[in-house]
């Protein structure tokens, strides 16, 4: 077992090969940067003038023999010397002397572009220790956001979302809402699904089916986002959380069986369990089911960053009597906004597409029997999900890569380990997080995430556990053993930018600022 006071290899487990080409040997860009824009000292004008030419951007920058910057030249500076009589024979040292306007490695994007407002200029020296060129920011692509996990749009949602403009049905339920969860059934292996309007929607409605009322008791993993557990306070139902397993993150089973001897002694057993797949991991589903059968427990598996994962083989969120998934904006897959509620259940998904259309009962007017909800997916919605649920494996194989290259880059980096990912397991890596040993790294994980923001790079810290949230202050909560794994995965944990869609430059960008300020 890994121990997070004692972490193991910072190397991950070996992974499949690589499917989608995008692990790659991060290298700096000092070389290329010469290479283009620098021009040396005994340069001719007519030598500036190719190397603006050739860069396009307007500037090149003055190096003496060691390398070194010296000075800036743009074709505002040339034509002025031409005008004045210079030849383009003439060396680039014939310059007028002006000191050049340069910040060290290591300078923010926040702090470079209040320098370049105080200079009036577009564009700026970034030089290390011995004043040699390592970047140059310019203003256009300085102030550019590289997100946490963005959404990945492709060709294929037109042609399902234009289906719906054409045959004018907009309106939740449809042909695209009925196709989606068909196709959901076909990708993932479940018999039923149920197209709603969020994945907290598909939990609230999991609730209901489960009977889930006033004074009763629901088990739920502690770390995770809050939509886990609000759900179990709409039903006016009490959480309980449960720590989480140091070998996979997510619910642990020796915590989960206390608390369900606890609960049976108590005599008030829980209604139901709600089990998270975290950052795109399966739990240990195998000790779960089996103590949950013992105690006659329904499991609601929370697969909504999970969605393209496996346990032992078998598609992640179908292990419970329901399953839940999210296509929120930021997930593996998107509608924008959406959720599928699913289970080999077919009886309990019929009655959540009836609750979900606000229980209206099978009469001429409009008759209800009891309260429901506006929770079906809309047509066109369902569209985006058919088109993106077709290049889900390449979404998967993409964030999968980008963590092999996180590993291999930032290896060197003490007191980094990764999110491990057991025999077991097939993560999506939905986000590839991380921790730092305080033991063995001087990183502080919110200095980390706070110097990355600088930068316009969006990272998290973990998740906050639920039990330590104000709004559930007072709830029960189980640890793993003497130790809250989830406090202290929180404490050192961090979530790094994920997108499927994240270019080379991005990826650099990202390695470069972390090797600086962890390394």
């Amino acid at each position: 077992m890994t121990s997070l006071l004692a972490p193991g290899p910072s190397s991950p487990r070996t992974s499949p090969p690589d499917r989608s080409g995008l692990a790659r040997a991060w290298r700096p860009r000092s070389k290329e940067l010469n290479e283009n824009i620098c021009i040396e000292q005994s340069a001719t004008l007519h030598r500036a003038l190719a190397a603006l030419d050739a860069s396009g951007i307007g500037i090149a920058v003055v190096v003496d023999p060691e390398g070194a910057v010296t000075r800036t030249v743009t074709d505002g500076d040339l034509r002025r010397m031409i005008l004045k009589g210079a030849k383009l024979e003439d060396l680039v040292n014939t310059l007028p002397p002006q000191p050049p306007v340069t910040v060290p490695q290591g300078t923010s994007r926040t702090d470079a572009l209040s320098v370049m407002d105080a200079h009036h200029i577009n564009h700026l020296p970034v030089v290390d220790d011995a004043n040699r060129l390592v970047e140059l920011f310019d203003r256009k692509s300085l102030s550019k956001r590289i997100f946490l996990s963005p959404p990945h749009l492709g060709t294929l949602e037109r042609e399902f979302v234009e289906e719906a403009f054409t045959s004018n049905w907009i309106a939740p339920i449809g042909p695209n809402v009925d196709a989606f969860e068909r196709e959901m059934c076909d990708k993932i292996g479940v018999k039923a699904a149920a197209a709603l309007s969020s994945g907290s929607a598909a939990l609230h409605l999991a609730m209901r089916l489960l009977n889930v009322g006033a004074g009763d008791r629901v088990f739920c993993s502690s770390l995770t986002f809050v939509a886990s557990a609000s759900p179990i306070t709409y039903q006016n139902a009490e959480p309980v959380f449960i720590d989480s397993d140091p070998d996979s993150w997510n619910m642990s089973p020796r915590a989960l069986e206390r608390a369900l001897h606890d609960a049976r002694a108590e005599g008030r057993p829980p209604k139901a369990i709600v089990v998270v797949n975290l950052y795109g991991q399966s739990a240990d589903m195998d000790p779960i089911i089996e103590l949950a059968q013992h105690y006659d427990v329904p499991i609601i598996e929370d697969a909504a960053e999970s969605l393209g994962g496996k346990y032992k083989g078998r598609s992640s969120g179908t292990f419970g009597t329901l399953g839940v998934f999210s296509f929120n904006g930021n997930k593996i897959i998107t509608t924008s906004g959406g959720g599928m509620l699913v289970s080999d259940d077919s009886d309990l998904i019929a009655r959540a597409r009836f609750l979900s259309t606000q229980a209206r009962e099978p009469a001429a007017h409009y008759e209800h029997k009891e309260i429901g909800y506006n929770y079906r997916m809309s047509n066109i919605l369902a569209g985006v999900g058919r088109g993106q649920l077709k290049v889900l494996q390449e979404r998967v194989d993409a964030r999968r890569a980008l963590f092999e290259t996180y590993a291999k880059e930032l290896s060197d980096i003490p007191g980094l380990t990764w999110m491990p990912e057991p025999d077991w397991s097939y993560s999506n890596r939905w986000l590839t997080t991380c921790t730092f040993d305080p033991n063995a790294s001087h990183v502080e994980v919110a200095a980390l995430v706070k110097s990355l923001a600088d930068d316009f790079i969006e990272a998290r810290p973990i998740w906050k556990p639920l039990h330590m949230q104000p709004v559930f202050q007072g709830c029960t909560y189980y640890q793993h053993d003497n130790t809250s794994v989830s406090e202290v995965l929180f404490n050192r944990g961090m979530c790094l930018p994920s997108g499927s869609n994240m270019s080379e430059e991005e990826i650099s960008r990202i390695i470069d600022k972390i090797k600086l300020v962890a390394g």
